[in-house]
């Protein structure tokens, strides 16, 4: 079965920008994923009425959104969460899990608990029957922009990293950055990796690249949505820009790591190491 899952973050400031990359998803089916900072400049119940929820709002009932930093300058994201209700997840976590076709999808929060978000993930991981896995949430761990890393994902971007997660996205800077699959400290890792893709370019102002990160492969400033079509074994990508450069391409899921009921943890050769030294 093929899904289409299709968005961006960093979305509207009530200019034609946001008009325009929701017209993207006028004509795109499927599940629409949202990566944070969804109306600027302090996520308020006005800047959501008059910024947001005439553009991608009229969306809103196929929308599984994540919040980002500028939803957080209410106390708690209290309106992101009054305004997509139940398909933001428990008020105050703002993280859960779906399945899209055969895919697990992890909506995930940068800013609550972090230690908690993995102990839960990992519950969920290691009982999933799906072969596919994709994670998003707002502040990536790599990116060629203003926040090159955040060290306080890691632990997610790792227990993903474990249980052979395939994709990850985020928004936060604002640009399309596409990188090569990488381990869990940023190596290349062409057999076992996660593709990471920034997609800040739902409308709010572009940022400049300051440098480009290692694994870097691809990187467009330029408003556009990301669409991703799901199969059984694989997916699709295309960034479809309002104007200008394209970026497309394909990647297959990893080789199955479970056998029922469990899932087998691929553990990183040197934590094996420590493992061995301590045993």
């Amino acid at each position: 079965m093929t899904e289409v899952f299709v968005g961006a973050g960093d979305i509207a400031t009530c200019d034609p920008n946001a008009e325009a990359t929701a017209r993207l998803l006028d004509s795109i089916g499927g599940t629409v994923f949202t990566l944070g900072d969804h109306a600027y400049p302090l996520g308020a119940e006005a800047e959501f009425r008059q910024c947001y929820d005439p553009t991608w709002g009229r969306h809103k009932s196929r929308t599984r959104p994540t919040p980002g930093n500028h939803d957080y300058q209410q106390r708690g994201a209290g309106t992101y969460f009054e305004y997509f209700g139940v398909n933001a997840g428990l008020a105050g976590q703002g993280y859960y899990s779906f399945e899209l076709g055969s895919w697990l999808v992890l909506s995930l929060n940068s800013y609550v608990n972090i230690p908690a978000q993995v102990t839960w993930m990992k519950n969920i991981l290691g009982r999933s029957k799906s072969r596919c896995t994709i994670a998003y949430w707002h502040e990536p761990l790599y990116s060629s922009g203003p926040n090159p890393k955040n060290y306080a994902v890691r632990d997610l971007w790792q227990a993903l990293y474990e249980y052979g997660a395939e994709v990850v996205l985020s928004g936060h800077d604002h640009f399309y950055e596409r990188f090569a699959p990488q381990d869990d400290e940023g190596r290349l890792d062409s057999t076992n990796g996660i593709r990471q893709f920034i997609v800040g370019t739902g409308g709010a102002g572009l940022h400049p690249s300051m440098f480009r990160m290692p694994n870097s492969e691809v990187l467009i400033a330029t408003f556009g949505v990301l669409k991703l079509t799901l199969f059984a074994d694989g997916y699709d990508w295309e960034f479809v820009p309002v104007s200008g450069q394209r970026d497309n391409g394909s990647g297959r899921c990893h080789d199955p790591l479970r056998s029922a009921p469990s899932r087998q943890i691929r553990v990183h050769p040197y934590k094996a190491l420590a493992q061995k030294l301590f045993e």
